[in-house]
């Protein structure tokens, strides 16, 4: 197959457990771009830090920010972010939260959540179950979802994810997303997985992304990222 375009996430994927990227996964994704062959990375993560990871890096293929909600490309949408979704229900959740979770709301929230436009995110310092107890009575409960990237807890629009944002980005700028190998760790990579020819999951990723993965690393974090792309890419 040929693959003309690699997407691949950050923590726990290019980044080990303690969020320190790995330089094998720069070294390989630099030699792809070598060949002509872009990085595009999708992330739960903030849009700025999304942009910093990809430029410092070298990826050339845009970004997938807020587990779907932000897509950005150097030349695509006049060079602005574009924002995928309105955020009203992520604000009633947010005023939701506040009052169910009380103290604990500023306790467990993500100080970047100031910087987010279209999710809201907690440490895992929170539990899960309390996070989905406190959404039982949420008016819009069918409207959102739930993610856990294994560093944080996500709640999203569920008009968007990963993977639609990242068909849409790709589809944009010419890549069919069947020439697309995807590289992913968490269960909020599945969507994205789901979309691309080649499907990727890293040795350290959860039993259900490997289910629907293409090709399982025997290596963990960035030295399993290196192992994909030699194997596929190189």
């Amino acid at each position: 197959m040929k693959i003309e375009a690699i997407a691949v996430d950050i923590d726990g994927t290019i980044t080990d457990d303690k969020r320190q990227i790995c330089i094998s996964a720069i070294q390989a994704l630099r030699k792809a771009e070598s060949i002509g062959i872009p990085t595009i990375i999708v992330t739960g993560n903030v849009v700025n830090y999304a942009y910093a990871t990809e430029v410092l890096i070298g990826c050339s293929g845009g970004l997938v920010a807020e587990n779907g909600g932000l897509i950005f490309k150097e030349g695509y949408n006049n060079n602005t972010v574009k924002i995928l979704v309105n955020r009203e229900y992520i604000e009633s959740a947010d005023k939701h939260l506040k009052e169910k979770l009380g103290d604990k709301f500023e306790k467990h929230a993500s100080q970047d959540n100031d910087y987010r436009s279209t999710e809201i995110v907690f440490y895992k310092t929170l539990p899960r179950q309390e996070l989905e107890e406190a959404l039982q009575d949420f008016k819009y409960l069918n409207e959102i979802e739930l993610y856990d990237s294994r560093f944080a807890l996500h709640v999203t629009d569920k008009r968007i994810n990963k993977g639609s944002s990242l068909k849409k980005l790709c589809e944009s700028n010419g890549i069919n997303m069947e020439n697309v190998m995807a590289i992913g760790d968490s269960e909020n990579d599945e969507d994205f997985l789901k979309e691309a020819g080649i499907k990727v999951a890293v040795g350290n990723a959860d039993d259900n992304l490997k289910k629907i993965s293409t090709y399982t690393c025997k290596n963990n974090f960035g030295d399993g990222v290196a192992e994909a792309i030699e194997k596929f890419v190189l």
